[in-house]
């Protein structure tokens, strides 16, 4: 099953945060956009993971 959502990235001097309006918390950041976005996508994943138990 396949779900889209809407991510928000933004860069600071620290590197990359990213988070997902729809869902609550789910949050994630990283050096690099490509590790950005690498994490937010597990983070993602994770979170709907535990809302299909």
């Amino acid at each position: 099953m396949n779900q889209r959502v809407n991510i928000v990235i933004e860069k600071d001097e620290n590197g990359y945060y990213a988070y997902c309006p729809e869902l609550s918390g789910c949050q994630s950041q990283g050096e690099t956009f490509e590790e950005i976005n690498a994490n937010i996508k597990e983070a993602v994943e994770l979170y709907l993971e535990t809302l299909s138990l």
